[in-house]
C-alpha cells in the first residue's frame, strides 16, 4: 500500500511538469507568431522571451527521467520530496511541491547520518525506471540507524554505458561538501582514480548555476577534457540537469580556426612561460627594416626606404602602444612623413627655397604625401616591413624558416616542412601571438565582406523602391541613402546558442571554467584558460599521480599562484567509488613505486574476483586476448569491455582498443591491459600503466608475452 501511494504522489508530480511544460510551450508559440513587434526594442524584448521559454522548456524536459528520487521525514513531522528540478503550487502560496535537489532544504538527504541525523527521522531512497516507481529504501536515523550503502552498492555495480550518468540520487557527504562550496574562485578538486572527481565537477557547476544564474549564465561555462572521447562521455551529465549553455573543448580545440594532432615531440619547451618572450620576439622579428634601400617612384622623383627612415617609422609604431596589426597604420603615416620631407628636399634642390617660399613648399609637400598614400609601391613596402599577420600565418612562416628560428633563439627542432601542421602545444603560442598581434582581416577577407554587405543592401533597397512612379515625384529610398551606406548599418541578428556563439569566439569570455585532467596542462596551456575566465571562477580536476606530461604540474601551486596567489580552495576527495577492492590493490601496488608517499583511496566495495595474467608467446598474443575477452563478456553479461594497448600497437582483435591516453577519465566494466611492461617503457612511464590499470569497475585482466613489472607479478595465472 505504502509503495502504491509514492507511485500515486510522484505520478501527481509528472502531471505538473507535464502542465508546466504545456503551459511554457504554449507561451513560447504565442511569442514566436507575434507579429506586432516592430520596434527595435519590442523585438528585442520578443527574442528575450523566446530563449527565456526555451530554456524553461528544456529544463523540464530532462527532468523526464528519474524527476523525483527521495524523500526526507523531519522530526517535525513535515515531509520533503527531492528531484531533479523544484515544482511549486502556484495556487497554494508557491507552497514546495518537490525541491531541488541543489536547494539548502535538501542538503540532509546527502549528509545525514545516525549521528548527526540535522533533524531527519527518515530518508527514503526511490528506485525507478523511466516514470516508473519500482521500489525504495529507507535509512531509518532516528533509532541510531543507517543503511544507504544499499543504494550506492547497487548504482556502482550497474553496468556501465557509454555515457557517464549524473550522480544526483547517489551524492556522497565528502561529496557534498566540495559541490555545495559557496566560493566561486578557483576550487581544486583532487583524488586519485575512481573517486568521482569528474562528476563532483560537473555537479558543482551545476550547483553554482542554480545559486549564480544571473551571472553565470550570461557568459556560459567551458570544460577542457583531456580528449574528445572523454569529452563525449561525459557530455550528457550537465544536460541531464538541465543545464545546456556548455561549451565542451580539448586544449588542443580553443583555437576555432586551428585543427591540431596530439604529437609534438617539444611540449615540455612549449609549455613553458619562456615561450611569451618568444612570441614577443617572433612578432618583432616581423617589423623589420631594409637590408638594402626600398625605392619609390613618384611623379617627380624617386625616394628611398633605407634602414635610417624605417627605424624611426619603426619607433614611432612601437611607442604608439598599439597591437601589431593596427600599428601598421602609424607605421605607414610615419613613412609617409619620411619621405615626404625626403622627396621635397630633392624636387626643391636648386630651384626652391623653402624660406622664401613657405606656402610652396607646403603644398608641395601635401601633393607629395597625396602620392604616396596611394602609392602601391610604398602600400607593398608597408606590408613587407611590418605585415599583417595572423597568429597562424605568424608561426607559419617561423617554423619554415631556419633563419627567422635562429633570429629569434628559437630551438632548431620547431623547423617543418609544413608550417600549418599544428600540435596541441602550439595552441597556447598562436594564442598568444593573438593577444600581440590584434584583429586581423585579409584584403580578400574584407572585400568579400564588404561585396555580401553591399550585395544584401541593394536587395533591400530593391524592394523598397518596387512601386512604379512615371513621373518620378515621389522620394525613394535610394535618394536618401545609398548601397554602402545601408550595408554598413546592417548588422545580421545571431540566432544561434550561447555555447555556439562561445565556442566560434576566440575572445569570448566564460561565468565559469572546469579543468578536468588539469595535471596534464602546461604553464602556457593555463595562461589561455587564465584569459578565457578574467573573473577566475574555475574547478579544477585532477591527479597529481596520473600526470603523463612533462610539462605538466608537480604541485599546484606552481601552477596557480601565478595567478590566484594563496586565493584558491584545495578540497581532496579520498574514497574510491569505481573500483573493487581487489583491483585498486594492484594499482597501490604500482602507485607505490611511483611515490612512497602516495596514499591510494580507500575503496567502499569487494566483488570477492582477483585479477588476473596470463602469458602467451608473441605471435599468439592477439588469440590470447580474443580469447580472455569472450571470457570476460560471459562473466560480465550486460556492459562495457575494453583492450588498454600500448601506443602504437596494431592488436587485431574483435574488441574495443585504446591506448592508456585514450582512455582517462574513462571507465568499463571489464578492462584487459595488454603488454604491461611496454606501457611501462614509454614516455609516460608508470603514470600511463596506472591509468590503464584504473579503468574497471568489475573485472580485470593483464595479457602479456613480456615479463610482467615486479608490481604485477602477485596476480592470479590464468592458464589457457
Amino acid at each position: 500500500m505504502e509503495l502504491q501511494a509514492e507511485r500515486e504522489h510522484i505520478a501527481s508530480l509528472y502531471a505538473r511538469l507535464d502542465a508546466e511544460r504545456s503551459t511554457a510551450a504554449g507561451k513560447l508559440d504565442g511569442v514566436l507568431i507575434d507579429s506586432t513587434a516592430e520596434t527595435t526594442e519590442a523585438l528585442w524584448e520578443r527574442d528575450v522571451a523566446a530563449t527565456t521559454l526555451t530554456s524553461q522548456i528544456g529544463r523540464l524536459k530532462v527532468a523526464d527521467n528519474g524527476l523525483c528520487f527521495g524523500r526526507l521525514d523531519h522530526t517535525a513531522g513535515e515531509t520533503t520530496y527531492i528531484g531533479r528540478i523544484g515544482l511549486f503550487d502556484e495556487e497554494n502560496d508557491y507552497e514546495p511541491l518537490l525541491t531541488d535537489w541543489r536547494a539548502p532544504v535538501a542538503r540532509p538527504f546527502y549528509v545525514a547520518t545516525a549521528a548527526n541525523p540535522e533533524g531527519v527521522t527518515r530518508r527514503r531512497h526511490f528506485r525507478v525506471r523511466g516514470r516508473r516507481v519500482l521500489s525504495f529504501h529507507d535509512d531509518v536515523l532516528e533509532h541510531g540507524v543507517a543503511d544507504s550503502d544499499e543504494v550506492l552498492v547497487a548504482a556502482l555495480n550497474a553496468p556501465r554505458s557509454e555515457t557517464m550518468g549524473d550522480i544526483v540520487a547517489t551524492i556522497q557527504a565528502e561529496q557534498d561538501e566540495i559541490i555545495r562550496l559557496g566560493r566561486t574562485g578557483v576550487v581544486v578538486i583532487d583524488g586519485g582514480p575512481g573517486t568521482g572527481k569528474t562528476v563532483v565537477a560537473l555537479h558543482r557547476v551545476a550547483y553554482l548555476l542554480y545559486t549564480h544564474r544571473e551571472r553565470m549564465s550570461r557568459r556560459g561555462v567551458l570544460i577542457i577534457g583531456p580528449n574528445t572521447g572523454f569529452l563525449r562521455y561525459i557530455g550528457g551529465v550537465l544536460p541531464s540537469l538541465g543545464e545546456t549553455d556548455v561549451v565542451f573543448s580539448t586544449p588542443g580545440e580553443l583555437l576555432p580556426d586551428v585543427k591540431t594532432r596530439a604529437a609534438d615531440p617539444d611540449r615540455e619547451v612549449k609549455g613553458s612561460l619562456t615561450m611569451v618572450d618568444l612570441v614577443h620576439a617572433a612578432v618583432a622579428n616581423r617589423q623589420e627594416v631594409p637590408e638594402t634601400p626600398i625605392e619609390v617612384e613618384l611623379d617627380d622623383v624617386t625616394v628611398e626606404i633605407d634602414v635610417a627612415v624605417a627605424g624611426r617609422a619603426r619607433e614611432r609604431a612601437r611607442g604608439s602602444g598599439r597591437l601589431h596589426n593596427r600599428a601598421q597604420d602609424i607605421f605607414r603615416d610615419a613613412l609617409v612623413l619620411e619621405l615626404a620631407e625626403q622627396a621635397v628636399d630633392r624636387i626643391g634642390e636648386g630651384w626652391l627655397d623653402a624660406r622664401d617660399t613657405p606656402d610652396l613648399a607646403a603644398d608641395l609637400a601635401a601633393d607629395v604625401r597625396r602620392e604616396l598614400i596611394s602609392s602601391t609601391a610604398l602600400a607593398a613596402a608597408v606590408e613587407l616591413l611590418w605585415p599583417r599577420l595572423s597568429p597562424r600565418k605568424l608561426f607559419s612562416d617561423l617554423y619554415t624558416s631556419p633563419e627567422r628560428l635562429a633570429a629569434i633563439r628559437a630551438p632548431r627542432s620547431f623547423l617543418r616542412d609544413r608550417g600549418d601542421a599544428w600540435t596541441v602545444s602550439d595552441v597556447p603560442l598562436l594564442d598568444e601571438a593573438a593577444e600581440l598581434l590584434g584583429a586581423y582581416e585579409s584584403d580578400e577577407e574584407a572585400e568579400q565582406t564588404r561585396r555580401e554587405q553591399e550585395a544584401y543592401a541593394r536587395g533591400v533597397l530593391d524592394i523598397l523602391d518596387t512601386d512604379e512612379d512615371p513621373d518620378e515625384e515621389m522620394l525613394r529610398a535610394v535618394d536618401l541613402i545609398d548601397p554602402t551606406q545601408l550595408a554598413e548599418r546592417q548588422e545580421e541578428r545571431d540566432h544561434r546558442s550561447l555555447a555556439e556563439r562561445a565556442a566560434a569566439d576566440r575572445e569570448w569570455t566564460y561565468g565559469h571554467v572546469v579543468v578536468d585532467e588539469a595535471q596534464e596542462l602546461s604553464e602556457m596551456d593555463w595562461r589561455v584558460l587564465m584569459r578565457r575566465c578574467p573573473s577566475r571562477s574555475m574547478t579544477i580536476v585532477g591527479d597529481l599521480a596520473q600526470r603523463e606530461s612533462p610539462a605538466g604540474a608537480r604541485t599546484w601551486a606552481n601552477m596557480l599562484d601565478e595567478y590566484v596567489p594563496n586565493r584558491w580552495t584545495y578540497r581532496q576527495l579520498t574514497i574510491n567509488y569505481r573500483m573493487p577492492a581487489e583491483i585498486m590493490d594492484v594499482a597501490a601496488s604500482l602507485l607505490s613505486t611511483m611515490d612512497t608517499s602516495a596514499q591510494p583511496p580507500k575503496s567502499v566495495r569487494s566483488t570477492g574476483v582477483p585479477p588476473w595474467s596470463r602469458w602467451a608467446p608473441a605471435g599468439k598474443l592477439a588469440a590470447a586476448v580474443t580469447e580472455m575477452v569472450a571470457r570476460m563478456e560471459e562473466e560480465i553479461g550486460e556492459g562495457t569491455i575494453a583492450v588498454i594497448a600500448p601506443d602504437g600497437s596494431t592488436l587485431n582483435v574483435d574488441a574495443l582498443v585504446l591506448p592508456p591516453r585514450a582512455t582517462k577519465g574513462l571507465e568499463f566494466d571489464g578492462v584487459i591491459v595488454v603488454e604491461p611492461a611496454t606501457i611501462m617503457a614509454g614516455s609516460a612511464g608508470a603514470a600511463e600503466l596506472y591509468v590503464a590499470l584504473t579503468r574497471a569497475t568489475q573485472r580485470l585482466g593483464v595479457v602479456h608475452s613480456a615479463p610482467l613489472p615486479d608490481c604485477l607479478m602477485l596476480l592470479d595465472d590464468v592458464t589457457p
